[in-house]
């Protein structure tokens, strides 16, 4: 699980994260929409969208407001590419 190597934080589809310095508008809390190498974050006062790297937001990261839904997270999650030459396998 990506949670469980040093140094790496486990984000989740949902979280509600503290980030260091406010937006503009002046709010501090993000929604997490979007996970991948970019993080997807929402401005939970204005309803801006941003999109930062991974690290990026790790170093800003002040801290989690909310923890978001593990399963729905893991169910958008993409597939390993042995797992899925596997399954087509099974099907011929």
């Amino acid at each position: 699980m990506p949670g469980d190597l040093p140094g790496v934080v486990e984000f989740r589809l949902g979280d509600v994260v503290d980030l260091l310095r406010p937006h503009p508008c002046g709010g501090r809390e993000w929604l997490v929409d979007r996970l991948g190498a970019d993080i997807g974050l929402r401005c939970r006062k204005c309803n801006r969208h941003v999109l930062l790297a991974r690290r990026s937001v790790e170093r800003r990261l002040g801290g989690f407001v909310e923890r978001g839904d593990l399963a729905m997270s893991l169910a958008v999650a993409p597939k390993p590419r042995d797992v899925q030459t596997r399954v087509k396998q099974a099907d011929r």
